[in-house]
């Protein structure tokens, strides 16, 4: 009630952003609608108790914050500001940072450098024309540079990979958009002898892993302990086929994993086929 009071209806209906959903085909729902007398209360309230002058946001949080504004110059007769800016949307007109699996975070706990990276990488190449002028920090002639190099081989995705480290830098950190950069290769084919402690650290968070400090001598049987086959009889026949690899040489039946030298003195990685892994660490 003693916000109710100061906002009327017809002042909620006059904002663009009420109209236009009002207007879309999914219309607008009582609580979407009422969300703005919440936040307008939330601006009022850290404008009496912590002093707080501005509030930012995207362009769909307009009429919300101008509501505030209103709310405040009426019942604590200050005056305060707002400051939005261009919603970042994709091609096809939906928000930006958002996947079927949820928004991409700048918490690594959430999505993780190497996820974050490959966020930029697999982005269409009418979206990267747009968002590397808009991301990056490089001047904007060297953009331009970029991204007609790219249109002219777009099947590299070299624009694409070039803003996913800067971006992924530029949140991160040099050594972790380099870690990044590293999973990415091995992950899709790379060699893994070229790899850091680092890189490998990251992969251990992006694909199946496990701490064994005794390996099995027999080859099949250590695809079976970590689960890479089914089977001793699936694990043979996918090594005669040549299907499998220990730190990036195919192995045969006659491998015993025992003798391989782990990288960095620790790691063990095991691929079946093309997208199958499983890193063993054994131990500092």
């Amino acid at each position: 009630r003693d916000v109710g009071k100061h906002i009327t209806v017809n002042q909620m209906l006059a904002k663009d952003s009420v109209k236009s959903r009002l207007g879309s085909e999914h219309g607008l729902s009582y609580t979407e609608f009422s969300y703005m007398l919440l936040q307008a209360n939330d601006f009022r309230h850290l404008a009496a108790v912590h002093d707080v002058e501005l509030q930012m946001g995207g362009s769909d949080q307009w009429g919300n914050i101008t509501a505030g504004i209103d709310l405040i110059r009426k019942t604590l007769s200050r005056s305060v500001h707002g400051l939005t800016w261009p919603l970042v949307t994709k091609s096809d007109g939906t928000k930006f940072g958002k996947t079927a699996d949820g928004a991409v975070w700048l918490d690594p706990a959430r999505t993780s450098p190497y996820q974050f990276r490959q966020f930029w990488v697999q982005q269409a190449d009418a979206d990267v024309a747009r968002y590397f002028p808009q991301f990056s920090l490089r001047p904007i002639a060297e953009c331009r540079e970029i991204l007609t190099a790219h249109a002219a081989k777009p099947e590299l995705r070299e624009a694409q990979r070039l803003l996913a480290h800067e971006i992924t830098a530029m949140v991160h950190g040099d050594d972790a958009a380099r870690a990044a950069d590293e999973v990415a290769s091995i992950l899709f084919g790379g060699d893994p002898t070229q790899a850091s402690a680092a890189g490998f650290a990251a992969i251990a968070h992006e694909v199946p892993s496990s701490r064994l400090s005794n390996l099995p001598d027999d080859m099949a049987q250590l695809l079976v302990d970590t689960s890479v086959c089914g089977s001793k009889s699936e694990a043979r026949r996918t090594i005669e086929q040549g299907g499998v690899r220990l730190n990036g040489a195919v192995v045969s039946l006659d491998t015993k994993p025992a003798e391989v030298a782990p990288l960095h003195a620790r790691y063990l990685l095991l691929r079946r086929g093309k997208t199958t892994y499983h890193l063993i660490d054994r131990g500092a």
